[in-house]
Parts: structure tokens; C-alpha cells; sequence
């Protein structure tokens, strides 16, 4: 859900491309001819149906001569209108169980799939029970939500990894798997989840150690849908962000916490570790 502001930097931005091309007296095909885009996509940009990228309006504002500093200021309110924030109350209101479903979704359209995961693990390798615990609101102002619709709507979208044709790249840090959000029988099995997980062809599972040196702090939850598409989360929501240059600053954040990360049997002894020491102190 966009707020009001966003709202509003979009349409603003769609009138003001639609009036550039008006004044420059050229028609959406023969722009679409310049910018090399088709006329289709020209007109559902000036129509506020779609949002364009930076680059986009770069090719548009190119081919309309468009003067450097009104340049300048359209690229800016193209950045503002590819951010989206949506609010932990507004999915809650909806249904958090719909954000599942988007979830699947956004897997099922991407060829390759990036998530950083500093606090716990993914509902996409998420177990049953472990999810029923991190989906239960534990902390008062936390929206309540319909936790039994949620999990199944989790389950769910676990199906996408069934498809051996797309990549899933799962980076945990070591606080991820030790973090205790469950009963200790249910993070053994969690663990051990994990480990069955990275078994799987498509799929490949890395743990960053809390001894590796890094030059950048993993500050929260991201996923990078192939090179189009970043969500991160914050303990208020969900942000979305479409900038080319938010995108590429993400993969770059990914392959430097990658390289540092432990993966294949290393992994697998790291977690079955973790899964011993919940054993042997369950308290």
C-alpha cells in the first residue's frame, strides 16, 4: 500500500513526462521511436499505469532534449516514485497471509532469487512449527494477525522452490540460526531444515560467521529479485525499491557478505552444531 506522498510523486511524474512530450509536439510513437521503447509502454507510463525505472526516464528526457537541470529534478521524483513503503498494520489489515502470496508470486517471475537473512531464517525454508512461532505477535503494538491462514499461506509459497529452472541464494548470518525464536525442539528441526534445504539442486545456502570481517553492517532483510526488484524490511514494514542504483548497491552488499560466507559441508556442520547445543540445553 503506497502512502498518500508517493501517490502523488507518481502522478506528478506521469503528467509532467506526458506535458514534456506534448511541448516537444511529438506524438507516443514517435517518442517511443527516440527513447527505444515501445508505444505501448510510453503510454502507460504517461497514464500513471506503470512506473518508470531511472533508466527509463533517461531515455525519455534524452530524447525530448529535456535541459539539464529540469533533467535533474524529474530523475529525482523518478527515484522518490520507486519507492514503496507499505506498513506492518496495512498487511496485517489486509491479511499478513496475502503478503505470503506475493511472496510466491515474485519467486515464481524471477530467475534468480537473493535473500540476506541477519535475523532469522526465510519463510520460504521456514518449517511448519518454526513459522507458527515467528509469525505469533510476541511483543505488544505488533499487529495481530491470523496466524493459522498465515503459516498455510507460508507452506504455500514454499512450492516455488520446487522449480528446478530458478535459483534461490539463502546468505544467514551465524546470529540467524542461533537466535533462539522457538521452543529448542523447534529449532532442531528448523536446523536440521536447513540442511535438507541446501540439499536441493536449485538451491544454495551460505552462513556468514559472526568471526568473519566485514566492511558493512547487516543491518536488516533484504531480497533481490533478479537486477529489477529490492524488498527490505524494517520493524515498520516493507520497503520496495526499484532504482537501478538501490539494486545494484544491494548485489553489491550480497557478493561482499557471499564471499565471506561458509557454504556446502562447512554449513552443513555449522548448523548441526547449533542443532546439538539446543539439544543438549533445551532451557
Amino acid at each position: 500500500m503506497l502512502g498518500p506522498d508517493n501517490d502523488q510523486h507518481r502522478k506528478n511524474l506521469a503528467d509532467t513526462l506526458k506535458q514534456l512530450r506534448k511541448a516537444a509536439g511529438l506524438s507516443g510513437e514517435r517518442l517511443a521511436a527516440r527513447a527505444a521503447m515501445s508505444q505501448p509502454k510510453i503510454s502507460r507510463i504517461e497514464s500513471g499505469k506503470t512506473v518508470p525505472t531511472v533508466s527509463d526516464v533517461e531515455r525519455i528526457v534524452q530524447a525530448l532534449d529535456v535541459p539539464a537541470e529540469a533533467r535533474a529534478e524529474l530523475l529525482a521524483l523518478t527515484r522518490s516514485a520507486n519507492v514503496e513503503y507499505t506498513s506492518l498494520r496495512s498487511s496485517a489489515r489486509m491479511g499478513i497471509w496475502r503478503g505470503q502470496a506475493e511472496i510466491k508470486s515474485l519467486a515464481e517471475s524471477s530467475s534468480v532469487v537473493r535473500q540476506f537473512l541477519p535475523a532469522i531464517p526465510s519463510g520460504l525454508i521456514q518449517t511448519r512449527d518454526y513459522a507458527r512461532a515467528v509469525l505469533t505477535p510476541g511483543v505488544e503494538g505488533r499487529p495481530a494477525r491470523d496466524v493459522e491462514r498465515a503459516v498455510e499461506a507460508r507452506m504455500d509459497s514454499q512450492t516455488a522452490l520446487n522449480d528446478e529452472s530458478r535459483k534461490f541464494l539463502f546468505l544467514l548470518t551465524e546470529q540467524a540460526v542461533r537466535l533462539k525464536r522457538a521452543e529448542a525442539d523447534v529449532m532442531v528441526g528448523q536446523l536440521r531444515h536447513l540442511v535438507q534445504v541446501a540439499e536441493l539442486p536449485n538451491v544454495e545456502l551460505a552462513i556468514l560467521p559472526s568471526a568473519a570481517l566485514v566492511s558493512a553492517s547487516p543491518l536488516n532483510v533484504f531480497v533481490v529479485y533478479d537486477d529489477r526488484l529490492v524488498m527490505t524490511e524494517i520493524f515498520a514494514g516493507e520497503i520496495a525499491l526499484r532504482d537501478y542504483r538501490d539494486i545494484s548497491y544491494h548485489l553489491n552488499l550480497f557478493e561482499h557478505f557471499l564471499e565471506r560466507s561458509v557454504s556446502g559441508n562447512e554449513a552443513h556442520s555449522l548448523l548441526n552444531s547449533v542443532a546439538d547445543e539446543f539439544m543438549r540445553r533445551p532451557d
